[in-house]
């Protein structure tokens, strides 16, 4: 059974060369790169030692928001 191209895994494959390559494959400052366009771009960010403050987004909250 040959599986056919499907062109969105694709598109997710080049985007995550593309980013690699941005930052040489630096899985810090990757993420450092994603929380601060979160932060930037008024998403909610969650922080697991946070979760039980009212005052920080739930993992719910943050999964219905994204």
């Amino acid at each position: 059974m040959t599986e056919r191209p499907d062109p969105i895994i694709d598109e997710i494959h080049e985007a995550r060369r593309e980013i690699a390559k941005r930052f040489e494959g630096d899985v810090r400052r990757i993420s450092a790169d994603a929380r601060n366009r979160q932060r930037r771009e008024g998403r909610p960010v969650w922080h697991p030692e946070a979760a039980s403050d009212p005052s920080e987004p739930t993992a719910d909250q943050v999964k219905r928001t994204g």
